[in-house]
């Protein structure tokens, strides 16, 4: 790529991220690690990195690798179980794990300070739920990939899995649970830190906090102009490169680039809420991501569950999270973002997306409308226990649900979604589950779309090849891969 010039502008660069989270700093290291040679700039519009729905207090999944996230694993219409989805996160988790491992043998990054070893467990009550769980589990059991699952319905053991769920549960009600052991809870925000302390020591990476990206326009082929604005000063800055990786606020900044494939999208915000345990005895007790299976309607990032998590170096205590709505885009964002973002080309796939989901618009509907007692009488639901007093409620992230027009008609999709210009030299990432867990291979998702020269090259594939020794091929058709790369990734990152 190379770069245009222009006598008043601050600052020409080979990329030019925006956004400060874990995708546009996953992409920034793969980057450096492959040609060091590339100016990377790196806008965020808040005062530090990994702040809005990298955040581990603002995400809702932390080490997604569907070993207990019931919604990858949906029943069919005859009463199977749809494992394609499953299989395709944890495969997608396990690439992040080798990527994270070679950084971690190079001194890149110190897994003391993101990762933590915890077992993940999808958890059941009522002889409908525990039919499916069993079914759920004998299908991912023959596979390498769960191969090492456990199932039990004894209460006694159910006890030493996941205190808290059984304590004060009727004896009479049946319980099922299946557990990961060789699960992870990941603080993202930490890691992104990591990611960027490492790579300004390179000098290959400029930052600038507190600026945003007010306007975007086209140069001339395979060149960008950005406007940035922060309180004090404007500044504008080129590049061939750019990749639009700013959370919910990545769809307004995909509209203003003008690019066709814009016309498409449109976004539906969905706000979250926490219950946080203020009780050290009982974030004591608790060793576990434990998931429930979700509501009729529900979005992927309301999947409840009971969770530990590491935030800021401190284990902490979960429960939620619980949609809302907010016409805001981002946590800390403007009530004006859902309207700035309609356009005559999208209007119309949200009225219609409206209306052909209405279980999702009547469950948002009732979580808007829920009670403090509300909300307690939904944790209960996993910690029969659970006293009032003990819980504090916390304000989640933002997320914007992808709204799609396609030929088959106007879509809502739950997932991520890479959109990149024709020429490659723009992409965006919209959407959000499962998001940070799997932002290695939607990155090189991204490099394959943009920066294909490079991935075609003698001296990308080498250094790929050395840093995701899996990548181009197939582990979960050959289990002995698999194998290795858990070996691998257990021996770099402490995992076993």
């Amino acid at each position: 790529m190379t770069l245009s010039g222009s006598a008043d502008v601050e600052g020409r660069y080979d990329a030019i991220l925006v956004g400060a989270g874990i995708m546009s700093a996953t992409l920034a290291s793969l980057l450096n690690e492959l040609d060091s040679s590339l100016r990377i700039l790196i806008v965020e519009r808040l005062e530090g990195p990994a702040l809005e729905s990298t955040a581990a207090v603002n995400n809702a999944g932390t080490g997604h690798a569907a070993n207990c996230e019931l919604n990858y694993t949906p029943s069919t219409a005859n009463g199977k179980i749809s494992t394609e989805k499953a299989v395709a996160i944890n495969l997608a988790f396990e690439q992040s794990l080798e990527y994270w491992g070679s950084l971690v043998s190079e001194g890149k990054l110190s897994p003391k300070e993101f990762l933590n070893v915890l077992p993940h467990i999808s958890a059941v009550w009522g002889d409908e739920e525990v039919a499916f769980l069993r079914r759920r589990y004998e299908k991912l059991k023959s596979m390498t990939a769960f191969s090492k699952m456990e199932w039990s319905i004894d209460r006694a053991q159910l006890n030493q899995w996941m205190p808290l769920v059984m304590e004060g549960r009727n004896n009479d009600q049946a319980v099922a649970a299946t557990r990961v052991k060789r699960g992870t809870d990941v603080d993202f925000g930490a890691l992104t830190r990591g990611f960027l302390k490492s790579l300004q020591k390179t000098g290959a990476l400029e930052l600038k906090y507190g600026f945003e990206v007010v306007n975007i326009r086209r140069l001339e082929k395979r060149s960008w102009e950005l406007e940035l604005q922060s309180k004090q000063q404007s500044s504008l800055v080129q590049t061939p490169f750019v990749f639009l990786g700013a959370g919910g606020g990545t769809l307004p900044l995909l509209q203003k680039s003008g690019i066709p494939e814009a016309e498409s999208y449109a976004g539906f915000p969905v706000s979250g809420q926490w219950l946080v345990c203020s009780n050290p005895e009982l974030v004591d007790r608790h060793h576990a991501k434990v998931y429930g299976k979700a509501k009729v309607g529900a979005p992927p990032m309301s999947v409840p569950h009971l969770d530990t998590r590491w935030i800021g170096g401190k284990r902490s205590l979960l429960f939620g999270p619980y949609a809302g709505f907010s016409s805001k885009f981002l946590k800390k964002g403007s009530h004006l973002d859902l309207f700035r973002s309609l356009r005559v080309s999208n209007l119309s796939s949200m009225i219609k997306v409206g209306l052909n989901n209405f279980d999702l618009v009547t469950y948002l509907i009732t979580q808007l409308s829920q009670t403090d007692e509300d909300r307690l009488t939904e944790l209960k639901g996993f910690f029969p226990k659970a006293s009032a007093k003990d819980w504090n409620l916390s304000i989640a992230g933002q997320r914007v649900q992808i709204i799609k027009r396609t030929k088959e008609g106007s879509l809502l999709k739950m997932g991520t979604e890479v959109v990149s210009s024709s020429d490659g030299s723009l992409a965006a990432l919209l959407g959000a589950s499962p998001g940070a867990s799997t932002a290695v291979s939607i990155m090189l998702e991204v490099l394959r779309l943009c920066w294909g020269d490079g991935m075609l090259s003698e001296d990308w594939k080498k250094r790929l090849a050395e840093l995701i020794p899996s990548y181009g091929k197939s582990p979960n058709l050959d289990s002995n891969l698999l194998v290795r790369m858990r070996e691998r990734s257990n021996s770099l990152l402490g995992l076993s």
